[in-house]
């Protein structure tokens, strides 16, 4: 069943207006971490249980704090690459009750856009 506008704006279906499911909850963060190797990245585990990730040439950071970063309110994943001196860098951040599976995507994005040099 479609409902017509009374003027100007949009339409939709009874359908479209019924609740949906959405993923909550942080996940599996190894969905993230299994994305990086050795060869070209270093993973520390720091005192906190915090993951850092980083690029061996130190341009890609990743850092994972399952308790929230220290200093932010609840920063669960931070990501940032280092721009050059023609470009500037960005970074990412989602707080600790984002989807691993969410962030997961995100780092893949960002891995198939860096190539050797």
């Amino acid at each position: 069943m479609t409902v017509a506008p009374a003027g100007p704006g949009f339409s939709t279906t009874v359908e479209a207006l019924r609740p949906r499911e959405w993923q909550l909850g942080p996940g599996q963060p190894t969905l993230v971490m299994e994305q990086f190797s050795a060869e070209d990245f270093h993973l520390i585990v720091d005192d906190r249980a915090d993951v850092h990730v980083s690029s061996k040439d130190g341009r890609f950071y990743l850092g994972w704090f399952p308790l929230g970063r220290p200093g932010t309110d609840g920063e669960g994943w931070k990501i940032a690459v280092t721009g050059t001196a023609q470009v500037r860098g960005y970074h990412l951040s989602f707080d600790t009750e984002t989807p691993a599976d969410i962030v997961a995507a995100t780092v893949a994005s960002v891995l198939e856009t860096s190539r050797r040099l």
